[in-house]
């Protein structure tokens, strides 16, 4: 894995500085407080902003839509095998293809958000049966976002349904290891691909955390 870069680095900085700011401004007793916390949150938003070459308004408008103590997003994905090939889906928003998943729902579990979104983006039903890895996206070479996760992935086995497109993603398919098309890197990485692959192998193996 290469070395993060400065770009890297800033982004990381600006993600703490906003972690920082949502909980200060949840936890502030006055005046004084909420606004140095404010500007806290106002100098995160420029950094992800020239990051980005946005408009900083947008980021700190997202940021004020999060309240409360401020802890990682939950990304969960799912591996799903048919004989020796795995399920992906073909992102619409940027072509590339990507285990199906998405950010877990409030009042789900992670297993059931994760067999909703399978549900919802291939048309097969599911059950999820192992958690084989809890990642921290930071660590990997994902493209940047602004707010830190965990990414979920669980091994899932077909009970139902079949093969289903979505306003989300435009196609389906099952892919043998030597044959994965152009990944979405923004939610899925070759070594995750490769992971689950290993993982189906060898159920005995522990879950992966870091």
């Amino acid at each position: 894995m290469n070395p993060p870069t400065y770009a890297d680095r800033a982004l990381r900085w600006a993600q703490r500085l906003q972690a920082i700011s949502q909980t200060g401004l949840y936890y502030a007793l006055n005046e004084f407080d909420r606004e140095r916390f404010g500007e806290v949150r106002a100098i995160a938003a420029e950094m992800m902003a020239a990051q980005w070459g946005a408009d900083p308004a947008a980021f700190h408008t997202m940021f004020s839509r999060d309240q409360g103590y401020a802890t990682p997003k939950v990304d969960v994905r799912g591996a799903v095998f048919q004989d020796d090939r795995i399920l992906l889906v073909q992102e619409r928003e940027d072509g590339g293809w990507t285990l199906p998943g998405g950010w877990a729902d409030l009042g789900q579990s992670a297993a059931q958000s994760v067999v909703r979104e399978i549900r919802e983006e291939s048309g097969y039903e599911t059950r999820a049966f192992k958690l084989l890895a809890v990642l921290e996206r930071d660590r990997y070479p994902h493209p940047p976002i602004p707010f830190a996760s965990f990414k979920m992935i669980f091994l899932c086995e077909i009970v139902g349904g079949e093969a289903a497109a979505s306003n989300e993603t435009s196609a389906v398919g099952f892919f043998a290891q030597n044959e994965i098309p152009s990944l979405s890197l923004t939610r899925t990485l070759p070594e995750q691909i490769r992971m689950a692959f290993e993982h189906r192998a060898h159920p005995e193996w522990p879950t992966i955390f870091d």
